[in-house]
């Protein structure tokens, strides 16, 4: 495990990013999700005996395993940019157009049939095509080489078009782009580049309604703010809306870590080399984190934690698998939470920060001790049944 500290954290309220993260525009994006008929807030679990056993105050799990009965919260970042797509080609604001509007028939009758193109490790992916088919469109998905056919018929499922390539995530995505301009369809992809921005910052914004969500929910539980937040990173769009958000809406900013696998860890290199340039992971990744296996980073994330992350992580495979088992397997009182490879590597490092010994120096650099709050995303649930059964009992990740 390696980290490293972030010294342009600065803790301020940047206009910018307020704007774009802040509680209006928040309000608008929840909203927007509360229109869908299966809008339900995910579960915050307290882990009240693990806390005591590891020498915290209290450590809260938002549980985006149950969100939409897709086992992930990236539906609400590809629903939410859907949504502002067709909004704008309507030339309406997107308060204006919520669930039943755009999946009305005088919609569909003015807009024709869009196809809806991305590349994905498997939960955008199935997102984006279960978004599109509840509004009456078509999607195109891509994945990379070595991904899940289990993921791969979670979004056949659900309606896409989606195939393999022979290529890495970061290459996917490129391919994606590709065939879309030749094709005339609609890009929804959670990074950006140059002439890409709106969508990924649109994608974004939809991951700050489980933020939202979470916040309201721990403060009504907890009667206060959480004072640590851990958050995994791929493309760093997920933990930048993450952060940018509670440092928007919360009294005082966490403490906040980062945390990637070591086959892809683009922001740990970029925070480590600390020269102003992103720089990027080449070849396949090879990592159980396959939600977490990009190479190449959001600007609009890096951009974010740049300014507002304190510390990034790089760390092996087993404290993910050792985070699942923690999570499924829990001290007695407390509730199991079942996460994917992806979605528990944060509970992994913790337990480990707070019970080895080799890494006191790291807890008291974050100042983790007998008065923190720490709150934890689990971003996806059991995507890959076989995998989740590979790594919980057979300890199959290296």
């Amino acid at each position: 495990m390696k980290f490293v500290r972030n010294p342009q954290a600065r803790k301020r309220k940047s206009t910018r990013i307020n704007e774009l993260f802040g509680k209006e525009e928040s309000q608008n994006v929840i909203q927007f999700h509360r229109s869908f008929p299966q809008y339900a807030p995910t579960p915050l679990v307290s882990l009240k005996q693990l806390a005591q056993y590891l020498g915290v105050k209290a450590i809260y799990v938002k549980d985006e395993s149950q969100r939409f009965g897709l086992g992930s919260f990236k539906v609400l970042g590809g629903a939410y940019a859907i949504g502002r797509c067709l909004a704008q080609k309507l030339g309406q604001p997107l308060e204006q157009v919520p669930f039943d509007k755009l999946q009305s028939s005088s919609v569909r009758e003015t807009l024709g049939t869009l196809t809806f193109a991305t590349a994905t490790d498997g939960n955008h992916g199935r997102g984006v095509a279960w978004t599109a088919k509840q509004l009456g469109h078509k999607s195109v998905v891509y994945m990379p080489k070595g991904s899940s056919l289990r993921r791969l018929q979670h979004i056949q499922e659900v309606g896409a078009d989606v195939s393999i390539t022979d290529w890495n995530y970061d290459d996917s995505v490129r391919h994606a782009a590709k065939e879309a301009a030749t094709h005339g369809w609609e890009v929804i992809q959670d990074t950006s580049w140059e002439g890409y921005v709106d969508t990924p910052t649109h994608i974004m914004q939809g991951y700050t309604t489980m933020a939202n969500e979470a916040l309201e929910q721990l403060v009504s539980e907890e009667g206060s703010q959480p004072t640590h937040v851990f958050v995994q990173a791929g493309v760093g769009a997920f933990a930048g809306a993450v952060i940018a958000y509670l440092n928007a809406a919360m009294d005082h900013s966490p403490t906040s870590v980062v945390i990637e696998p070591h086959e892809a860890n683009c922001l740990f290199r970029t925070c480590e080399a600390g020269d102003g340039k992103l720089h990027r992971v080449e070849g396949e990744m090879n990592t159980i984190m396959a939600g977490l296996a990009c190479g190449e980073p959001n600007p609009l994330g890096w951009e974010i934690l740049s300014e507002f992350a304190d510390m990034f992580v790089s760390l092996p495979d087993s404290v993910a698998a050792r985070g699942m088992r923690v999570l499924g397997n829990p001290l007695l009182g407390d509730a199991p939470v079942i996460s994917g490879e992806s979605g528990a590597v944060t509970a992994g490092f913790l337990s480990i920060v707070m019970n080895d010994q080799r890494w006191l120096d790291l807890r008291n650099q974050l100042s983790l001790n007998a008065d923190s709050i720490v709150l934890l995303f689990n971003t996806e649930g059991d995507t890959d049944p076989e995998m989740y059964r590979q790594v919980v009992w057979n300890c199959e990740c290296d």
